[in-house]
């Protein structure tokens, strides 16, 4: 209005100086939208375990090898570094978290302080309330149907899920090896992402070492798993059952195997695996378009 006023483009307006300085209540029920979140440039925290980030997906319509349906991923504010944890329903999200915060504060000379997540039940209960006050954890929401206060883990499921769901394509492997590929694509995630702002990886800021990653393979290629006196065979007969890569074991040095003549998931570090991974991650960067400099 005062710049119709003031450069004389429209006829009758009154010689006052129209000022923007109330809130006008039809505007604000016709116009108003989201607040809007900005990119931090800063890190909130200084050291790891001051702040977990927690949040659930599933739930999957093919459950896994052992049954479970919903994946509890745990993100650490400091160092980006990530858990998952594999569940069968929504009600153990509360024994898994117990069991890993015991893990965590006897590994670490910091012990949590302040956990993050959503007002969902698996969450906000309880259980959850006294375990939190008995050990001294605030608790924190995000807001109502503001999944942008919660993005840290928010972000990181998506990565997971994505991850997941390409390495089940290109493998070939069926569904139900699903939690495997997440697992698989936490652990590479840990040692492999660098954190923007402090130019490190998660697995270096957390453990305070930088990883090694010689020992990784392709997900879901075909390996050979030696029959280490599992079964009492003949001398004749073959030294090494044929196999799937599908991770890395949870506790310990030793790759995860899915034996086709047995049918079961073994952790052996006797294995041959038969792809490179290296040549493996190029093939996949020229498919999606990646240009080399």
């Amino acid at each position: 209005m005062n710049k119709l006023k003031s450069k004389d483009l429209v006829p009758g307006l009154p010689n006052i100086k129209f000022q923007n300085n109330r809130l006008c209540d039809a505007c604000v029920k016709g116009k108003q939208i989201r607040t809007s979140f900005k990119t931090k440039d800063v890190v909130s925290t200084n050291k790891a375990l001051n702040v977990l980030h927690m949040d659930l997906f599933g739930l999957s319509r093919t459950a896994s090898l052992v049954g479970n349906l919903y994946a509890l991923v745990i993100v650490d504010d400091f160092s980006r570094y990530t858990w998952t944890l594999f569940l069968a329903s929504k009600n153990d999200a509360y024994k898994a978290f117990k069991k890993l915060a015991k893990v965590l504060n006897n590994e670490n000379e910091n012990n949590i302080k302040q956990t993050c997540s959503d007002h969902g039940g698996e969450f906000q209960n309880a259980k959850f309330d006294r375990f939190c006050k008995k050990h001294g954890i605030i608790h924190s929401y995000s807001a109502p149907r503001t999944p942008q206060q919660n993005v840290v883990v928010k972000r990181n499921n998506r990565s997971l899920e994505e991850l997941a769901r390409t390495m089940l394509n290109e493998s070939n492997l069926p569904k139900y090896f699903w939690a495997d590929a997440v697992y698989t694509a936490f652990y590479l995630l840990n040692r492999t992402l660098i954190k923007p702002i402090l130019k490190k990886t998660p697995y270096e800021l957390y453990k305070g070492r930088k990883p090694s990653i010689s020992h990784l393979r392709v997900f879901g290629c075909k390996c050979f798993i030696l029959n280490n006196g599992k079964d009492n065979m003949g001398k004749f007969y073959p030294k090494s059952d044929e196999g799937i890569h599908i991770g890395y074991a949870i506790n310990g040095h030793a790759y995860r195997v899915y034996n086709k003549r047995l049918l079961t998931v073994e952790e052996s570090i006797h294995v041959v695996l038969n792809f490179n991974w290296q040549i493996c991650l190029l093939n996949l960067l020229l498919k999606i378009g990646f240009t080399f400099y």
